[in-house]
Order: structure tokens, then sequence, then C-alpha cells
């Protein structure tokens, strides 16, 4: 149960550190204008990440670096996957 617990804090961490680095990426390279970070669509895409670590790190020999890069990845597939579906969106 323990060893969940790690393989879940690292995927976490994994997605933490893609969205810190969206983020920063986001603020250097916008203008002047002012962009809104909307921190329900931050939380779930943590959560989901963890969660991705968590399932990556089972399957995989209970390696917590596992976890964070299926973390990390994991952000990134979900926020080019978001992207796409709200570009499709006619508004």
């Amino acid at each position: 149960m323990e060893t969940m617990l790690w393989l879940f804090v690292a995927g976490f961490v994994g997605g933490l550190i893609r969205g810190l680095v969206g983020i920063a990426k986001e603020l250097r390279t916008s203008s002047t204008r002012k962009k809104k970070i909307r921190s329900d669509y931050i939380i779930v895409t943590l959560l989901a990440s963890a969660g991705i670590g968590l399932m990556v790190g089972i399957f995989i020999a209970d390696d917590v670096r596992f976890a964070v890069l299926a973390g990390y990845a994991g952000s990134d597939f979900l926020e080019s996957l978001f992207k796409i579906k709200m570009k499709q969106k006619s508004w």
C-alpha cells in the first residue's frame, strides 16, 4: 500500500513538473496579453497524471522513475488532446 502511495505521488510530481514547464513557456512566449490560468484544469490534469503514474508504476515493477516519467508524458498527452478537442468546437 505504501508503494502505491509513492507511485501516485511520483506521477503527481511528473505532472506538476510538466505543468510548471508549460506555464513558464506560456509566460515567456506571450507578449503583453494577460493570460488566465485555470485552476480547475490544472487540478484535473495533476490528478490524472498521478493516476497514470500509479498505473504505469504498478505495471513496470514498482519503479518510481517510470511513474514520474508517465505522469509527465501523461499530462502532456492530456493537454494536447484537450487543445485538439477545443479547436474542433465551433463557438
